[in-house]
């Protein structure tokens, strides 16, 4: 009997001169190539059979070009979140220059660095929304990398363009090293977000918001187990974040406290939400 694969909804590869992995110390233990070998190294080590490739912080559409060439290639990748900037006067022929790539069945969503705009309302903004529309017209789902003090106004994008799927990026980059008062935190800002029905989520990142040196799998308990209340198993999607995961665990690490904070490996959460979000059967 054949079973269902385990997919990773979120990963990512670069090259050591991202600029973003010079931007701060703590990156430096990252801030190295990592390529398909890598890749495949810990997919087989963690038993995930496919992934999401998402954008990776180099901010032109070059990126993500290079990474459906790339998905055409490796079979492991079913999928690519690619780069858009939502203010650029070009949009239009950047969605354009996507849509006419020779491999763009394998463009699944498109994602904007949100969290690195200083504006907590920048998602709200009649032009944000009008980008948004646009590209609703282009590809099934956006991805939401924001912080908690955004997700207000990614309700209010949600809600306006009810056509687009949004996906929410390591559940909103929730503040785990803060225990209960970062669970209140998120909690409150998340919880409308989670109402909109054409939003889904992320399980991912959250090593990362947690201490890295001391996390234990009970200080994402709590996280996990409120972002199953409101949005349930069949919106929530497993994510690795990998490399950048690599901070604070390995991605076999990441894997296995998830599964034992569910008790197993949900079928929704470790493949069915994302091969449904992602339309991963119909490349």
């Amino acid at each position: 009997m054949s079973t269902a694969p385990v997919i990773d909804a979120h990963h990512h590869v670069w090259t050591a001169d991202y600029p973003w992995l010079a931007s701060k110390p703590e990156f430096a233990p990252i801030r190295r190539d990592y390529g398909v070998a890598d890749l495949r190294a810990n997919l087989k080590d963690a038993g995930v059979d496919r992934t999401v490739l998402v954008e990776a912080g180099w901010g032109h559409p070059s990126e993500t070009v290079e990474f459906l060439h790339l998905a055409g290639a490796v079979d492991e990748i079913a999928g690519v979140v690619g780069h858009v900037d939502l203010l650029e006067p070009g949009l239009a022929n950047t969605l354009a220059r996507y849509a006419n790539h020779p491999r763009a069945r394998f463009l699944v969503g498109l994602r904007d660095q949100i969290q690195d705009r200083p504006d907590p309302d920048f998602l709200a903004r009649p032009e944000v929304i009008a980008a948004l529309t646009a590209v609703a017209d282009a590809v099934p789902t956006f991805d939401l990398v924001v912080r908690v003090d955004q997700l207000p106004a990614a309700a209010t994008a949600a809600a306006a363009v009810p056509g687009l799927t949004f996906v929410l990026d390591h559940l909103g980059k929730p503040e785990v090293r803060d225990g209960a008062e970062g669970l209140r935190r998120w909690w409150e800002a998340v919880a409308p977000l989670a109402k909109q029905p054409n939003v889904t989520a992320k399980l991912s990142g959250l090593v990362t918001e947690a201490d890295w040196r001391r996390w234990t799998p009970n200080d994402l308990r709590p996280f996990v187990q409120a972002a199953l209340e409101l949005f349930g198993p069949d919106r929530l999607m497993f994510g690795s974040d990998w490399p950048v995961c690599e901070l604070a665990a390995t991605y076999t690490r990441v894997k296995d406290a998830l599964t034992e904070i569910l008790g197993g490996t949900d079928p929704d959460v470790f493949g069915g939400t994302a091969a449904r979000t992602y339309q991963l059967g119909e490349q």
